[in-house]
């Protein structure tokens, strides 16, 4: 939207010409989505406390956690609003994956937020039905996948790239749908499952999709692809304007979901994330990648297959509780230094997932 404006306007002033460029708008959206996620997040806060929109708290889990019941939760839906908001505003609005992006961020945040508007407002602790969580999540994760496979305008756009390995694609043909199918939903339901700490879920997503922003751009540079030996996707570079408005709504949000918190994201928040950063990773071509950086997730998903598999097959429990920051709690680590660990190890992964760019 302001591109377009500031195009019109350079025609007067040739000040306005520097909004053409990728790196300003991109600083420009996490400018403008950090704004609108500190003005905002008061105001919601209030309402979520005065409505008594508050977290239910599990009584089998960490002790500690029980003085948290009533937490205002759903915030999820300022990180949302504050990266569509900003996206529109900054980004080439012509550009198709801008839109399959936000359109697949906001279809796994509706299904997040009437999970979260039974649990709270209805009371109903099951909340969305497992099955329909997941059939809608099917339903957007092949959206997106046959969208992309049938829009892809090369091989390019479908392949398997591996990395640290120069020149290593595998072509998955139509399991390209499988794949990206597995890649949205799991990612979704990853983040989904780490955010259970106060702060320990946004701040991974936050560098994860910095990284991702990083990798769109110079996927979307025919001169950067080339020497870095990278796949070229047109368009993609335009993915930096969402990638910097998810920094700036994270950060914004992590300024009131910071220990102690004082909203909590929901699952209207960490399913789109999650979402958000698989459907990313698919088009500039770094599955992998995303698995190398979002390792904490990983790490969380895997804790609760292992823990619900040795359960059933030995019933015995390998975790003291799944996932497994909740082990780390129990075995009497505080909450802080679970998070901040957390962080760190996924500041070293981010940094490993970059230097794949290079180390070929």
């Amino acid at each position: 939207m302001l591109l377009w404006l500031s195009d019109l306007l350079a025609n007067y002033i040739g000040g306005f010409g520097v909004f053409q460029y990728l790196t300003v708008r991109g600083i420009m959206g996490t400018i403008t989505a950090l704004a609108i996620a500190l003005l905002l997040g008061p105001t919601m806060i209030r309402q979520l406390n005065y409505r008594q929109i508050g977290q239910a708290i599990r009584d089998d889990g960490p002790q500690s956690h029980l003085a948290k019941s009533g937490t205002p939760t759903m915030g999820g839906a300022l990180i949302l609003v504050s990266i569509m908001l900003s996206t529109l505003l900054w980004s080439d609005l012509s550009n198709r994956y801008v839109w399959v992006v936000m359109v697949v961020t906001g279809i796994f945040g509706a299904v997040g937020w009437v999970d979260d508007y039974r649990k709270v407002i209805e009371k109903n602790p099951r909340g969305l039905p497992a099955r329909w969580k997941y059939f809608w999540q099917s339903v957007a994760g092949l959206g997106v996948a046959i969208y992309l496979y049938s829009t892809a305008e090369s091989p390019v756009t479908t392949g398997l790239y591996l990395p640290f390995i120069n020149g290593m694609v595998v072509d998955m043909g139509i399991f390209f749908v499988v794949f990206t199918y597995f890649v949205v939903v799991g990612s979704s339901n990853a983040v989904n499952l780490t955010d259970g700490l106060d702060g320990l879920a946004i701040l991974p997503t936050v560098l994860v999709g910095g990284a991702l922003g990083l990798i769109a751009y110079l996927v979307g540079n025919v001169k950067f692809a080339e020497y870095l030996m990278i796949p070229y996707v047109a368009g993609s570079g335009e993915l930096i304007v969402f990638c910097a408005s998810l920094v700036g709504a994270g950060l914004g949000f992590l300024w009131f979901n910071t220990y102690p918190a004082q909203v909590f994201m929901g699952d209207v928040g960490a399913l789109a994330l999650g979402a958000a950063l698989g459907t990313l990773a698919v088009i500039v071509r770094h599955e992998v990648v995303l698995f190398i950086m979002g390792g904490i997730f990983v790490l969380e998903t895997v804790s609760v297959i292992l823990q619900v598999a040795s359960f059933k097959l030995t019933g015995k429990r390998i975790f003291r509780m799944a996932p497994i920051h909740h082990h780390f709690e129990l075995k009497g680590w505080p909450e802080p230094r679970v998070i901040v660990r957390f962080w760190i190890i996924t500041v070293i992964l981010v940094l490993i997932g970059l230097a794949t760019l290079k180390i070929r």
